[in-house]
């Protein structure tokens, strides 16, 4: 490291090709139809594009609507915290039964918050499963029982109950919506904690019921770290995990005060308003990115990396899988990502600006790809046609290959997690990890999605929720306890991400490749670092304990 770390040099290839494209009338008719469907997608991508922001301010009778500076915009926000439940009956006024549906990764996570939330205010919090479901040990387990009316058949659950948290698989939201929007019950309230229903929706002509709310709150990080930060805020008050809201239905004139209720009484620190449609881009994007699919490409091409230019296999997986989930997340969970660089000696700044440079472009590159890709519907339906084959071809491992079985016996030998943060932070690891994470952010600043979204998708998730999983128990814990949806797009994408910095971002850090300087004077002033000031402003400072 530093003045003693080398680099190797490499050597680019290029592959030799026929001088004309070969044709034959297939090849015209593909083109024929992309083109069709790239100019459909061109118009729905413009039609979308305006339903990123919410379409007005919104207020509350109950909850404290703070209005705060972010960068350049000014959003609205409601701070949670536990001094807040009092006041959630008051604010989900007319239900008298809420219901949670399914018991997947959010499911015990929020059944179990809400009903601890709603202690003695006679709103009876109750479980809704398939019938014979082997969730329905789990959720006796956690506490819920048919013998007082908080467990329950799906379907049954659904027709008596006046809000209804559908947290089912996206997969099977695809396969039941038509049966659950026939069980509702008139003027109830549809939860969702995820748009995805509602971009399959749109892909097919459909519509939700006309007689029902439809509200938004979706928690910025996966169910045990909604669970367990939401324990946590019994000792430390306000500490949970960030949540949009969004409003795409309001029948009864009480959709907003339900959904801000429901996201303060499941923990979270701060509440920030979205829209459906921006909901589901982001997120499928995200997870497919640097919060799971492009994490896990990297460390698996940065192990490769390290060992090929002479490290131990245990020294480059410490330099990897250690670095990213020990000391960059704890710094960038505290201090920002330009404090990464911003930490380092003098004689790593210059590494660091070396390798962020080199991995910006191919890492920029995959991640508009795929933002395309979730937009125009295209991962949605790659998700709904997985689910149908995973009766023949169920996911398989993730964890199998060398560099996660090296990162067990590390795990192994290294401590406890809070020892284990402090191993030093290679440059070369620090550059890729943050100018992928930077061009995650800039393609959704560049998609006019809302600056809490982009952080809280492309920042937050990440270093608070996801990856002090990952370094605690492995890369299969962390995406495996994440949504199907999320667990295929993590699949999908990871070897992408693994691949371009293989192929591109690493040759050029052996060549020595100049660094650009515009692009890194560009991610020193970005503005998403006072994003981050505010947001980290608005929560306590509270470490995730995954003990």
């Amino acid at each position: 490291r530093g003045g003693a770390w080398h680099i190797q040099g490499g050597s680019s290839r290029v592959l030799p090709g026929p001088s004309r494209p070969f044709r034959t009338p297939h090849s015209m008719i593909a083109r024929r139809a992309s083109a069709a469907w790239a100019a459909r997608s061109s118009v729905l991508g413009a039609r979308c594009l305006s339903a990123l922001h919410p379409k007005a301010k919104f207020s509350s009778k109950y909850f404290d609507v703070e209005t705060v500076k972010m960068a350049d915009q000014e959003e609205q926000v409601v701070r949670g915290g536990r001094n807040l439940f009092p006041k959630l009956p008051a604010a989900l006024e007319g239900v008298k039964q809420l219901s949670i549906i399914g018991w997947g990764s959010q499911g015990p996570a929020q059944a179990q918050n809400m009903r601890e939330s709603l202690e003695g205010s006679g709103i009876n919090v109750k479980v809704g499963l398939r019938a014979g479901s082997s969730s329905m040990k789990l959720a006796r387990e956690a506490g819920f029982k048919e013998e007082d009316n908080t467990l329950g058949e799906m379907y049954a659950t659904i027709s008596e109950s006046d809000m209804v948290l559908l947290l089912i698989s996206d997969a099977a939201c695809v396969e039941e919506y038509q049966k659950v929007f026939k069980a509702l019950k008139p003027n109830s309230t549809l939860g969702l904690s995820h748009g995805f229903l509602l971009g399959h929706l749109e892909s097919i002509g459909a519509e939700f019921p006309p007689n029902v709310d439809v509200v938004l709150c979706a928690p910025k990080g996966m169910g045990p770290s909604v669970r367990r930060l939401y324990e946590q805020g019994r000792e430390v008050n306000g500490s949970g995990i960030n949540a949009s809201f969004g409003v795409h239905q309001d029948v009864t004139g009480r959709a907003t005060e339900r959904a801000l209720a429901w996201a303060v009484g499941v923990g979270s620190p701060y509440v920030f308003q979205t829209t459906l449609n921006a909901e589901w881009r982001s997120d499928i994007f995200g997870e497919r990115c640097i919060l799971l699919g492009g994490v896990h490409g990297m460390i698996e091409s940065l192990f490769r990396y390290y060992e090929s230019i002479g490290m131990s296999p245990k020294e480059a997986f410490k330099n990897s899988g250690e670095v990213i989930t020990g000391p960059l997340t704890r710094i960038i969970s505290h201090d920002g990502i330009r404090a990464v660089y911003e930490s380092m000696s003098e004689a790593d700044k210059p590494i660091f600006k070396m390798a962020y440079c080199a991995s910006y472009t191919p890492s920029r590159s995959i991640i508009e790809e795929c933002y395309d890709s979730v937009s125009s519907g295209n991962e949605i339906r790659d998700v709904v046609m997985a689910s149908q084959r995973f009766d023949r071809y169920p996911m398989g491992i993730i964890d199998n290959t060398r560099t996660w079985k090296i990162g067990k016996e590390v795990r192994a030998e290294g401590g406890t997690p809070e020892q284990r943060k402090h191993v030093p932070v290679h440059p070369v690891t620090a550059g890729v990890y943050c100018s992928m994470m930077m061009a995650q952010i800039d393609c959704l600043y560049d998609r006019g999605h809302v600056y809490s979204e982009i952080v809280n998708e492309s920042v937050i998730e990440s270093v608070d929720s996801l990856n002090p999983y990952m370094h605690a128990r492995g890369v299969s814990y962390m995406v495996d306890n994440c949504s199907v949806t999320a667990r295929l797009g993590s699949r999908k994408w990871a070897p992408r991400f693994d691949y371009i910095l293989t192929e591109q971002a690493f040759p050029a850090i052996d060549d020595k490749a100049p660094a650009d300087e515009a692009l890194f004077s560009k991610f020193l002033s970005h503005p998403v670092h006072d994003m981050l000031k505010t947001c980290s402003s608005l929560r306590p400072s509270v470490d995730i304990s995954v003990s």
